[in-house]
Order: C-alpha cells, then structure tokens, then sequence
C-alpha cells in the first residue's frame, strides 16, 4: 500500500508525500513568545470544558434554591444552542477582522454571562445568562482552535492540540468534583464567579503577549453579512431545539415538533439563498465544495454522534446496571479522557507516515469495534471491563479526530482557517445535538417495550418512574430488580450499536469521499498572512 507523509516547503519539516500546494500557512508568533499565549489558549478552553461538567453536579442545589424543576435541562441546552450557533459567524469574523479581537470579546461576553448567572433570582434568569454565557462559549472554542493552528507549524501542530485535548480531559474528572466541593461547602453561585479569576488572567495574557502580524489593509472595506449571521442563528436555534426537546418536553410527532423542524428547514432555505447572494457570507459555498473540508466536516460529525453513547449512556449504565455510586460511574467514563489526549499526542507519529486520511482510518475503524463490544459486555458485569471499552475508545479518537483537524487546517490559509475551524467543530456539536435526541429514542423505545412485555409484576409503569425504582431497589421485588437492570443493559446496548453505526458512516465518508492525499499548503515562515 502507497504511504502518505506531509510535504512543506520549509527547511526543517520532514519529507513525506503528503500533497502539498504553495501557499503560506502562517504562525502568529515566534516560538520563543508562544508560552504565555498558549497559557491563555488553555485557561479560554479551560472555560469552556468546565463548564457543562461543573455546572451538571450542583444543579439539585440550583433547582433547590430557584425551583425550576421541569426546565433546568434548558441550564445545558440553552447553553448548547448559543455556542453551536454562534460558531460560524465567529469563525468568518475572525477570519476578516483577526483572531484577537473576537477572542477578547469572547471572554468579556462569557465572563458577563458567569457574573449574570451568579446573581440569578430564579431558573428563567439563569437560562437566559446560561444563553449568554453560550455566545462567548462558541468564540471561546472556535477562536483557540484556529490560533493553535496559527501559532504552530505543521509538524508541531500535535503539541498544542495534545495540550488542549488535555485540557478537557482533566475537566472531565476535575470539573463533577469542583462542582461538588463548591454546591456542598460553599454555594452553588461560585460555580460561574470562579470563572472571573480564571478569565480575567487569561484576557491579560492575551491582550499583552499575543500579537498578530499586520496584514495588508484589503482595497475593499470588510463587510459583515448580519442578515447570513441572523439566519444562520435562527435556523441553528430552531432545529438543535427541536433535536434537544423533542421527545423530552413534548413527543416527537406532536405539534411543536413539527412546527420547528418544518421552520428550521424554511429558514435553512432562506440561508441558503441569503448567503448565495452575500458579497462575505457567514458560510461560504467553499465550504462544502473542497471535498477535504466536506469530507472532515461530515466525519467529525458522526464523532460528534457516537460520543452521545459513552458521555450520556455509560454513566447510566455504570450506576443502573453495575450498582456503582456516581463518583465511581465518571471514574468508569474518565478512561476516556485519559487516553484520547495521549492517543492524539501520539498520533503525529502515525499520520507523518501514513497521511492524515489513512490515520483517521484507522482510527475510527477502530472506535466502530470497540463500539460494536461493548452489547457484549457479561450482565452485570465489573466496572473494570466498561473502563477498558472506554480506554480504548479514547485511544481509537485520540487517533481519528486530531489528525482530521490538524489535516483540514494545514490545507487553508490564514484567511480561511477560522471559517473552517468553525465549520468542522459546528458540524460535531450539531452532530452531537442529533445523537441525543436520536439516541435518546432508541433507548426510550427499547425500555418501553421491555416494560410492556414484561414477564414479572411490579414494574415502574411509565419511562418517568424507571430512574426514580433504580434509585430506589428497595421499591422492587429482586426479579423486577434484575429485570429492569437488564432492561437498561439492553437499552443502552442499542445506543452503542447505534454508535457503532454512527462510526462506520464517518469510516465510508472518509473512504468514498475524502481525498487519498490531503493538499496541503506549504508553509513559509517569513510570511506571516497569505
């Protein structure tokens, strides 16, 4: 088999075969000045990776002190939706404005949302500074990805991404944990003020250490596309709230369903022709025209739906069914996290001789038989096994998502890099927005007709009562225990297979659709922008 390297033209970068176009790919900095910047790229993600993960253990403190019951999930999904939403449009103005300015207003807007939701007087507040907190979110995630790729060359790029890969996977097991300590011993409001000391120092390492090279003032004045922009949001925001409710706040052929998925696509219509139209679209037709781009865009969004399976199911899974207490169930999802950033430090090893797409590959080959094992896990089981399916998921990621994105970003320059860093972490947030709610109903289905066709009395009998008798065995005769233990079991088996799915469409993307050899633009170090 033919190997694929990475070809640049700069002096020290190792040969390969890796296609490579002439076109500089800039770094925004010298590497003896990228230490305090790239502390200031880990704290702005630092902010972002705490954040659903701080906020998810303190929320029975939260509904306790503002009520709010029936709604609190709108404390993540609110959330959610403004982040996903807001990242194409500031990818493009990155792109035309610089990277700083966005990246400085990102912070200012998610540390006014933290203050706001620290003096919540009731849970619609919250939501609505939860919303806030979401439009610097997506400024926070884009604009840190797409100055990683500025700052490194090609054949460093896997350091700066294994540094922000580690980020949020000590965020992972640090963030339940902080949370915990802060609802418990203190109160839950410094949850969000704690973001304040964080953000304050890492808007200062950004505002006196990172400076962008000066580009050449453009013959034409920028000019932003707010109509691309408001359609972009309007259409994102209707669809992911249609995809995170449905089938939760309301079924999912009732009318509200059907009222915003029939709006989502009328908008999108209305998108598309807005932005055939825009002299600087929000997303540009190129976008899905490269077949790199598309190719990495549709690939990263089945990640973005297998990961629904081991972030939401497997703690389920591990108190349900293995009877393990919530400390010890993100331990068993923490596996993950530990290996993917290792797995994506290393992965510069393998893609440097094989190529970025054969990488990927295998990769994700990989992560669709680890996905595939995990229904065929022993009932019920130790925690050890789930833990060492997890580590290797971890592992099989770490070695299909970095060199995806190191691979798109290197084959655009400066002047493209934010709208398609953008475009790559939208598709995988609304990929995982999909996975959700399609998960979400494979597992509904699965246990509602395990309940109905249930051999034994004494059952919950409706889907609302199952987690209250799990949390509660005491309620249930030992035969009804074992099987609403396997009830679950089987749901969750399903959820995987359909991750498993999920994985195998990215494998055919990438096999079908992405270029064998990326075309990769040389890089010059003496020219700082294209």
């Amino acid at each position: 088999m033919h190997s694929e390297g990475i070809s640049v033209s700069v002096s020290d970068e190792a040969p390969g075969t890796e296609a490579a176009i002439p076109g500089a790919t800039p770094q925004a900095a010298p590497a003896r000045g990228r230490g305090p910047v790239v502390a200031a790229l880990m704290m702005g993600m630092a902010l972002a990776a705490l954040d659903g993960t701080i906020v998810s253990t303190a929320v029975p403190q939260i509904v306790g002190d503002l009520g709010g019951f029936a709604v609190f999930s709108w404390l993540f999904s609110g959330y959610l939706l403004a982040v996903t939403v807001t990242l194409p449009v500031y990818g493009k103005l990155s792109d035309t404005f610089g990277r700083k300015p966005v990246l400085i207003a990102g912070v200012i807007v998610f540390l006014a949302g933290s203050v706001l939701c620290a003096f919540a007087w009731n849970m619609a507040a919250l939501i609505a500074f939860r919303i806030v907190q979401g439009l610097g979110g997506g400024a926070l995630q884009g604009t840190v990805q797409t100055i990683a790729a500025d700052l490194y060359p090609l054949k460093e790029r896997p350091k700066i991404q294994a540094k922000l890969s580690t980020v949020w996977a000590v965020s992972a097991v640090a963030g339940p944990a902080l949370g915990g300590l802060l609802a418990t011993y203190a109160d839950w409001r410094w949850i969000f003020l704690i973001n304040v000391p964080v953000g304050a120092i890492a808007l200062y390492l950004v505002t006196r250490h990172f400076t962008e090279p000066a580009r050449p003032k453009p013959a034409i004045r920028p000019r932003i596309d707010w109509a691309g922009a408001l359609c972009v949001f309007a259409t994102g925001a209707l669809l992911l709230t249609a995809l995170v409710q449905g089938g939760v706040a309301w079924p999912w052929l009732s009318a509200p369903s059907l009222a915003l998925l029939a709006g989502s696509a009328a908008l999108a219509a209305v998108t598309v022709y807005v932005e055939r139209r825009a002299a600087e679209p929000v997303i540009p037709g190129w976008v899905w025209r490269r077949r790199t781009i598309a190719a990495v865009n549709l690939a990263l969004g089945g990640l973005g739906l297998l990961m629904v399976a081991p972030t939401v199911f497997l703690p389920t899974y591990a108190q349900s069914v293995l009877g393990l207490n919530p400390t010890a169930a993100g331990f068993v999802l923490s596996a993950m996290t530990l290996s993917w950033p290792l797995s994506a430090a290393f992965s510069s090893r393998v893609y440097t001789r094989i190529g970025f797409r054969n990488s990927a590959i295998t990769g994700i080959a990989l992560a669709a038989l680890i996905l595939a094992a995990f229904p065929l896990l022993p009932f019920p089981g130790q925690a050890w096994q789930p833990a060492l399916l997890m580590l290797l998921l971890g592992g099989a990621l770490g070695l299909f998502q970095l060199p995806l994105i190191v691979g798109v970003q290197s084959t655009v320059g400066w002047a493209e890099r934010g709208t398609t860093t953008a475009s790559v972490l939208f598709c995988r947030q609304v990929g995982q927005s999909v996975g959700a709610a399609l998960f979400g109903a494979i597992a509904n289905a699965t246990l509602a007709a395990r309940l109905a066709h249930a051999p034994v009395p004494g059952l919950p009998g409706d889907l609302d009562s199952v987690s209250h008798a799990l949390q509660h065995p005491a309620s249930l005769t030992a035969d009804a225990a074992d099987y609403l233990r396997r009830a679950v079991a089987s749901a969750v088996g399903h959820v995987y297979i359909g991750a498993a799915i999920a994985a195998v469409l990215s494998l055919l993307v990438l096999l079908l659709l992405a270029p064998r050899r990326f075309p990769v633009l040389a890089e010059h170090s003496k020219d700082q922008h294209p």
